[in-house]
């Protein structure tokens, strides 16, 4: 389901109006209390989190702000020249920080120019997956886009790509495409990785050679909505949408056992730890080098026997493998996740399969030309079964909406 509106996305009703199955997001003074004492939020330190509902002078859930004008983006540079990260760029992987300074470069290219040094990093080379850090120089080559290719027919296996990325969409008009990546599919290459989304995008180029270009990603075996831009006009103002979070998401999670409470906040700091055949995002300290803060809202939607959970997921930050290592870190971790599931004595329930049970089920943010995009995703086939050996019904009201937003 998708669409494009020009008005807020949430309406309110009248009193008694809720749908059926409908739970407000409770205030915890109320309804977390246990033995006089209010449950804590699941952070490092802080104090217990507020879930009230929104009063009526506050942002109602999932309002995008309205979108700034946003012009062309200047040319890239044919020459040499030194820019300085931001604020806003502060721990920014190399590679997404030349894609958000410079849409129209292709993935091929950016890994071109940092594996032949040409980029460096305070005088030094970097790798693409290097996180800068507020202040530091950066010295960018002389940029190009891909030269077009020369029209003519789609080869047959071109044109099978096509028609599965046609397959795959949910949403899209001249600016703007959200495609249902499928469970297993890479959003870009990596060692080892043929087929990606990003690769697949090269047989949409236009008759000016541009390419559709990524705005945001998702992790190989998580599914669900995929905003793609498809002119530079579009990058540049989806990438800032993120990059100010006027973009909402929210995502559908199975766990293992019910968290208590059943609505709450996790808030704590992530660094990569690299392992000698993985990495992963730890816990990490206020303080500790590579250490990014990291929230995320969750709330229950229906349980199956306290031995499962269908969680509603709302990350305000954006980290890497966020929602997995908070989930984890809380002792709920996502059924199915190589990386993160560590619960002893814990069996899959039979029918369900060992898959990463992780949808990003609606994405809601400012149109770049007004108005705003608000498309939802269908379960994946995994996951649908699950829900129809579990007894869960997909089409509960969802209490993750009026979360908090920051």
């Amino acid at each position: 389901m998708s669409r494009r509106v020009k008005r807020p996305l949430a309406k309110s009703r009248a009193p008694g109006d809720r749908p059926k199955g409908a739970r407000p997001y409770r205030n915890p003074s109320q309804a977390d209390r246990v033995q006089g004492k209010r449950q804590p939020d699941h952070r490092s330190g802080g104090k217990p989190a507020r879930f009230s509902a929104p009063r009526a002078d506050r942002r109602a859930a999932f309002v995008a702000e309205a979108p700034k004008p946003v012009g062309e983006p200047p040319p890239l540079p044919t020459k040499v020249q030194t820019v300085v990260v931001s604020a806003d760029e502060n721990n920014m992987r190399v590679d997404r920080f030349l894609e958000a300074r410079f849409p129209g470069l292709s993935f091929s290219h950016i890994q071109r120019i940092v594996r032949k040094g040409e980029l460096r990093v305070n005088g030094k080379r970097a790798d693409s997956k290097d996180r800068l850090q507020e202040g530091q120089s950066i010295r960018i080559p002389p940029l190009k886009l891909d030269m077009p290719k020369a029209a003519g027919h789609l080869s047959e296996a071109a044109t099978k790509t096509l028609q599965a990325l046609k397959d795959m969409i949910l949403y899209q008009d001249d600016d703007v495409m959200v495609l249902n990546k499928p469970a297993g599919l890479a959003v870009q290459g990596g060692s080892g990785t043929t087929r990606h989304v990003d690769q697949m995008l090269e047989v949409m180029r236009d008759a000016k050679g541009q390419k559709p270009r990524l705005v945001h990603r998702l992790d190989k075996e998580t599914a669900g909505c995929l905003l793609v831009a498809k002119t530079r006009f579009a990058a540049t103002a989806l990438t800032g949408s993120f990059r100010h979070r006027s973009a909402r998401k929210i995502y559908w999670a199975l766990v293992a056992g019910v968290p208590k409470p059943k609505q709450g906040r996790i808030s704590t700091y992530l660094a990569r730890e690299e392992g000698e055949e993985d990495t992963i995002m730890r816990i990490a300290a206020h303080g500790d080098e590579g250490a990014s803060h990291a929230v995320t809202y969750y709330a229950v939607v229906e349980t199956s026997a306290q031995k499962l959970a269908w969680v509603s997921l709302k990350p305000v930050t954006g980290r890497t493998h966020q929602l997995r290592a908070h989930m984890a870190h809380i002792d709920h971790a996502i059924v199915g996740d190589p990386k993160y599931f560590n619960r002893e004595d814990w069996q899959l329930p039979g029918g369900l399969q060992n898959r990463l049970h992780l949808l990003a089920r609606r994405i809601v943010i400012p149109h770049p030309r007004g108005g705003v995009i608000d498309v939802t995703a269908p379960l994946p086939p995994h996951m649908l079964q699950s829900w129809n050996l579990l007894g869960l019904e997909a089409d509960r009201f969802d209490p993750i909406e009026n979360a908090p937003e920051e």
